[in-house]
C-alpha cells in the first residue's frame, strides 16, 4: 500500500474543503450536477477519441499501482539471479531449464529458456530487450492516458464556464435564473482544474515512475541473464547488478 497516494488523496480534499469552509463557503456551493457532467462527461470523451481501446484497458488496469504498486523486486532479483548463475556454473546452462519451468515471471522464464536453449548472449540480449521496451512503451502509453485527460479536463472547466454565463446573458431579464448559470459557470471551472492538478496529473506521474521501476527490474535481469550466458563467476554478477539498487 503507498501510503503518500492515500495521505495527497486526504490531503486533497481537505484542502479544498478546508479553504472554502474557512472562507465562508458551504461545501453544497462546489456540488453542481450539470458542471460535473460536462468537466468529467467531456474529458472522457476526448479522451476515447484520442486512445485506442487495447491503450485505454491497459490504462484502467494499472490504476490500481496508485494505491498498491507492485512491490519494489530488485534485491530479490539479484538474489535470484545468483542462484540461476550457481547452478549454471555446476550443472551447465541445460540445468537451468527446470528452474525456468517452474518461473512466474514471464520475462525471467524467457530468459531462462534461451539461456537452456544454448542462445548466443548477443541473440539473448536482443530478444529481451524487445520484450522489455515493448512492455515498457505499452504501460507509458497507459500512463499517459490520464496526463492526456490531465490536459483536456481545465479546458473543458472552461468549456463549462463559458457554458454557463451564455445561461447567464440569456436571462438577464429574469433575476431568479442566473445563480444557476453563474453557478455552473464557476464551479466546472473549479471541477477542470481540480480534477486536472489534483487528480489526473499525479496519476499520470505516479504511473509512470512505477513503470520506470518495473522496467528497470527487468533490465537488472537482462543484465544478469546476459552476464551468466558469457559465462561471469555469480561474485562478479551480483557487484554488477547491485548498481541497479537504489
Amino acid at each position: 500500500m503507498d501510503i503518500l497516494s492515500i495521505i495527497g488523496v486526504i490531503l486533497a480534499f481537505v484542502a479544498i474543503l478546508g479553504g472554502n469552509h474557512l472562507e465562508g463557503g458551504h461545501v453544497a456551493a462546489l456540488l453542481n450536477g450539470p458542471a460535473a457532467m460536462i468537466v468529467i462527461g467531456g474529458t472522457l470523451a476526448a479522451a476515447f477519441i484520442q486512445t485506442p481501446l487495447p491503450v485505454f484497458k491497459r490504462s484502467l488496469s494499472i490504476l490500481s499501482w496508485i494505491f498498491v504498486p507492485p512491490r519494489n523486486r530488485h534485491r530479490e532479483g539479484i538474489g535470484q539471479v545468483i542462484n540461476w548463475s550457481t547452478t549454471a556454473r555446476k550443472d551447465g546452462l541445460l540445468g537451468l531449464e527446470a528452474i525456468a519451468e517452474l518461473e512466474p515471471d514471464a520475462f525471467a522464464r524467457k530468459g531462462l529458456q534461451l539461456l537452456a536453449d544454448g542462445c548466443e548472449p548477443e541473440a539473448l540480449r536482443s530478444i529481451l530487450e524487445v520484450d522489455l521496451l515493448t512492455r515498457e512503451n505499452r504501460d507509458m502509453a497507459a500512463a499517459k492516458v490520464f496526463e492526456s485527460m490531465g490536459g483536456y479536463s481545465p479546458t473543458i472547466g472552461i468549456i463549462g464556464a463559458v457554458m454557463g454565463l451564455i445561461h447567464v446573458m440569456g436571462n438577464l431579464a429574469d433575476p431568479a435564473l442566473l445563480g444557476g448559470g453563474i453557478a455552473v459557470a464557476f464551479v466546472a471551472t473549479i471541477y477542470g482544474v481540480a480534477l486536472a492538478n489534483l487528480f489526473l496529473l499525479p496519476v499520470a506521474n505516479k504511473l509512470k515512475s512505477v513503470v520506470l521501476q518495473e522496467s528497470s527490474y527487468r533490465e537488472m535481469l537482462l543484465e544478469g541473464l546476459t552476464s551468466i550466458s558469457e559465462g561471469e563467476n555469480p561474485r562478479s554478477i551480483e557487484l554488477k547488478l547491485e548498481g541497479f539498487l537504489d
